[in-house]
């Protein structure tokens, strides 16, 4: 049987975001959106601040939002 292929990059931390927190990354990444035009790190500061998000969960998951909507 051959295991699943880990996540990489940003979603590797995924699963420690949804357990510390309690909510699916779904939950967080549909936050986003309403942050257009910020720059990553105001984005960043911005789930750390209004969201008790700390700074590498928050880093990973601006980094895999804005990845995706490029």
């Amino acid at each position: 049987m051959i295991a699943p292929e880990k996540p990489k990059g940003p979603a590797s931390y995924f699963p420690s975001i949804e357990k510390k927190y309690g909510q699916p990354i779904t939950h967080w990444l549909d936050f986003l959106p309403s942050c257009e035009g910020m720059k990553h790190m105001e984005m960043v500061a911005w789930l750390k601040t209004d969201h008790g998000m700390g700074h590498g969960h928050a880093n990973a998951i601006v980094a895999y939002w804005m990845a995706s909507h490029k």
